[in-house]
C-alpha cells in the first residue's frame, strides 16, 4: 500500500511567487517593457541640459545614463528571447498592446542622445557619437515603420470601438519627433555641406509627421475623455502620453533652430530660431493646461483604487520631454521664469521615477508584472 503524502503544499520561493515557474518572465513580455528605458533614459538627458546645474548633477545623469544602457541591453536580450521560445504569443497581442511597439524605437532614441550628452565623457566622444548615430538610425527607421503601419493595422484590421481612444494611440507616431530632437544633435557631427542641410530638414519632416498625427489624436482622446470619462484605472495613466508630443516638439523646436545656423543660410536660420520661440512657448501653455487636467484625473482615480502596472511608466518620459522643452524655451527666451519652470518640473520628474521604478522593481521581483494582461472590458467612468 502506497504511503499517504504528508509533505503538505510546496512553499513558494520568495522570488517571483506570483509565476508557476521562471520560464513564464518571457512568456508575456510585451514592448511595454521598453517603457523603463525610455522613463530612465530623458531622465539622465533632462539632468545633463537642466539650465540650473549644481554640484553632482553631471555625475548623477552619467549613473542614470548607464543605468538606463544597461535596461536596453536587457530588454532587447529578452525581447529577442521572448519572439524566439514564444512565437506564437509574440504575435497575438491586442490592439491596445499593439501600440506600445512604439516604445522600442524611442528607448533607442532616448538612450542615444544620452550617449552624446553625458557618455561621451565616459566612454570618450568619437564612441559616444558613433553609439549615437547607430541607435539613431535603428530608432528612426523602427519609428517611421511604426507610424505607418500601427495606423495602417487599425484603419484595416483593429476592431476599435467608439470609447477606444487613449493615450497609447501616440506611442506609434511620436517616435519621428524624437528622432527629430534627437537627431538634431547630430547636425554638428555631420560635415557642412548637403548632408547637413538634408539632416536638418529631414528631422523638420519628422517633426510635422509626428505633430499633425499627434493633434488628430489628442483631439480624439479629449473627445473620448468628454463623451466617455476617464474608461477604467489601467488606462488613466496614459493620458500623460499626451504630453510627450507636447513636451518633444517644444524640444525639437527648440534644438533644430539653435543647430540651424550649422546647415542653412544665416536669415533661414534666424527664422528657425524665431519659430523655436513661436511654436513653443503656446504649445507650452496648452501642455501647462494638460498637465493640470491629468494630475486631476490620475489623483481622482487613485483615491478610487489604481493598482500599479507598466502604464505608470506613463509619467514619467513624457514629463521629461516637458522639462527638456522648458528648457530649450529659457536657453531661447534667457527668461528665469522658464529656468525656474524647468527646475520644478525636474523635480516632480525625478520623484515620479524613484517611485515607478521602485514599484516595477517590487512587482518584477515578487513576478505579477510578468504575467499576462488582462483581457476584462474596459469601462468608462464619469460619475
Amino acid at each position: 500500500m502506497d504511503s499517504p503524502d504528508v509533505s503538505g503544499p510546496t512553499k513558494k520561493p520568495w522570488l517571483l511567487p506570483s509565476l508557476e515557474s521562471p520560464s513564464q518572465i518571457l512568456g508575456h513580455l510585451g514592448p511595454n517593457w521598453f517603457a523603463p528605458v525610455m522613463g530612465t533614459g530623458i531622465v539622465a538627458t533632462a539632468a545633463a541640459t537642466l539650465p540650473v546645474q549644481i554640484p553632482g548633477q553631471e555625475v548623477f545623469a552619467r549613473v542614470v545614463w548607464l543605468i538606463a544602457s544597461a535596461l536596453l541591453a536587457i530588454v532587447l536580450l529578452a525581447s529577442a528571447a521572448h519572439w524566439i521560445r514564444h512565437p506564437a504569443q509574440a504575435r497575438a497581442y491586442n490592439p491596445q498592446m499593439a501600440h506600445f511597439y512604439g516604445a522600442a524605437p524611442m528607448a533607442l532614441l532616448t538612450v542615444g542622445a544620452g550617449a552624446n550628452l553625458v557618455g561621451k565623457s565616459l566612454i570618450g566622444e568619437p564612441a559616444a557619437v558613433a553609439l549615437d548615430w547607430t541607435l539613431w538610425t535603428a530608432g528612426t527607421i523602427g519609428g517611421l515603420f511604426t507610424a505607418l503601419t500601427i495606423p495602417y493595422l487599425m484603419f484595416t484590421r483593429h476592431s476599435v470601438e467608439p470609447d477606444g481612444a487613449f493615450g497609447g494611440w501616440l506611442m506609434p507616431v511620436v517616435p519621428p519627433m524624437v528622432s527629430a530632437a534627437t537627431g538634431a544633435l547630430l547636425i554638428p557631427h555631420v560635415p557642412p555641406g548637403s548632408g547637413r542641410a538634408t539632416l536638418l530638414y529631414g528631422c523638420y519632416a519628422m517633426f510635422g509627421l509626428s505633430l499633425f498625427a499627434s493633434i488628430i489624436i489628442i483631439t480624439m482622446v479629449w473627445s473620448r475623455l468628454a463623451h466617455f470619462g476617464s474608461s477604467g484605472t489601467a488606462r488613466v495613466p496614459t493620458l500623460w502620453i499626451v504630453l510627450g508630443p507636447l513636451g518633444q516638439s517644444i524640444t525639437a523646436a527648440g534644438l533644430l533652430g539653435a543647430n540651424a545656423t550649422l546647415a542653412v543660410a544665416p536669415e533661414v536660420a534666424t527664422g528657425m530660431r524665431v519659430f523655436a520661440i513661436l511654436f513653443g512657448v503656446p504649445i507650452w501653455g496648452f501642455a501647462v493646461l494638460w498637465i493640470a487636467l491629468a494630475t486631476a484625473l490620475t489623483v481622482r482615480t487613485a483615491r478610487r483604487g489604481m493598482p500599479f502596472a507598466l502604464t505608470w511608466w506613463s509619467l514619467t518620459f513624457p514629463v521629461g520631454t516637458f522639462v527638456t522643452g522648458t528648457t530649450q524655451l529659457a536657453v531661447h527666451t534667457d527668461l528665469p521664469a522658464f529656468r525656474v519652470a524647468a527646475v520644478i518640473a525636474f523635480m516632480g520628474l525625478l520623484a515620479t521615477w524613484c517611485l515607478v521604478a521602485t514599484q516595477t522593481a517590487t512587482g518584477s521581483l515578487r513576478g505579477h508584472l510578468f504575467l499576462p494582461p488582462t483581457t476584462a472590458p474596459i469601462k468608462s467612468h464619469k460619475s
